[in-house]
């Protein structure tokens, strides 16, 4: 029997309020989640296939409930199995650096898988990268140690609290860049091609936070409707109906998000043919005004003879005329705005 985890594993043992053990080995998670006064958590980053196995099998855990914890493309969702409810949930975080290597228009939006297994007894936590801070959540349970003695729906309650801040953190930093987008698309200075290559990304953005938040609704409800099952007693009901509350918050803010993307893309369209359509009527009055010359100073150019013609006085003529009309389609122009 070893004396410590495993690289990449953690665990914790409370009774009541008390942490009476922290960083035992796995073979002897079963016989702590044994211990009816207990409440054990095991938290496995990275872990390979095997090791998670030998763990599934001793605590009996779902075969197929084993295989999405490692799978690299499952849905957030929430399943009850015989002896306990399985859930993987996705942590959010946006990276505030764009970053030449990754191109412009690849997405900044990071996603940490995040799966627990809860069993009446404890709650096993895996994580398939090191980027969700498992100690956020650590926190959250001491700063609600006197939630500790309610069982395990304190720990899943922890854990997707953090999630869903994850989420809000996120969704906040997507709204301020939509804002900054706004102000550009009135700015005659901001490049068109910048504003549609950041509206584009925060598009594909958005669709990747969707298939993550929304599905938090379902989850947080099997939850809710499982409440016996995963050691959820009557006194945690109003905290996971303050969570349940933060989800359908968040789920709505994302689809206004969505929205204001879409209005803004058509916008700026709109805005491009205003301005292509500024441009025609500038360029239609100074070719109006540049064709009077050319028809002066074409007639006056033939081989016929003209009022004026090898005089002075035709010379000015020509030249009052040239200025006369191109000075009255100017202010006609600047007047209606199309110059």
């Amino acid at each position: 029997m070893s004396d410590s985890p495993a690289p990449g594993v953690r665990t914790r043992m409370w009774r009541g309020k008390t942490l009476v053990a922290e960083g035992f080995p796995l073979d002897e998670v079963s016989e702590r989640l044994a211990d009816p006064d207990a409440l054990v958590w095991v938290d496995l980053c990275q872990p390979d296939h095997p090791a998670l196995r030998t763990l599934a099998d001793e605590l009996c855990l779902d075969r197929h409930a084993v295989e999405d914890a490692v799978a690299r493309s499952e849905r957030p969702k929430a399943s009850r199995h015989a002896t306990h409810t399985f859930i993987t949930t996705y942590a959010t975080r946006l990276d505030r650096v764009d970053r030449p290597d990754r191109g412009v228009l690849q997405s900044r939006l990071l996603l940490s898988r995040v799966s627990a297994f809860v069993l009446p007894q404890g709650i096993v936590t895996v994580r398939l990268s090191p980027d969700f801070d498992v100690d956020e959540v650590v926190s959250r349970w001491e700063d609600n140690a006197d939630l500790l003695p309610l069982g395990t729906g304190t720990l899943l309650h922890g854990l997707l609290d953090v999630v869903v801040d994850g989420h809000f953190e996120t969704i906040q930093q997507m709204d301020d860049a939509i804002e900054s987008l706004e102000d550009g698309l009135f700015d005659d200075r901001a490049r068109t091609r910048e504003i549609q290559e950041r509206t584009y990304r925060i598009r594909k953005e958005l669709v990747e936070l969707r298939r993550v938040v929304l599905p938090m609704r379902e989850v947080v409800n099997a939850v809710l409707r499982h409440r016996t099952e995963n050691g959820h007693v009557a006194e945690l009901d109003g905290w996971y109906n303050d969570l349940y509350d933060h989800v359908l918050r968040a789920a709505e803010w994302t689809e206004s998000l969505r929205d204001m993307v879409t209005s803004i893309f058509e916008t700026n369209l709109s805005l491009q043919d205003a301005r292509l359509n500024t441009v025609m009527k500038k360029l239609t009055g100074w070719a109006a005004i540049i064709a009077v010359p050319t028809a002066v100073t074409g007639w006056f150019g033939q081989n016929v003879a003209y009022p004026g013609f090898g005089k002075v006085s035709g010379l000015v003529a020509s030249t009052v005329i040239i200025v006369g009309l191109a000075t009255c389609l100017y202010l006609v122009f600047r007047r209606r705005s199309w110059i």
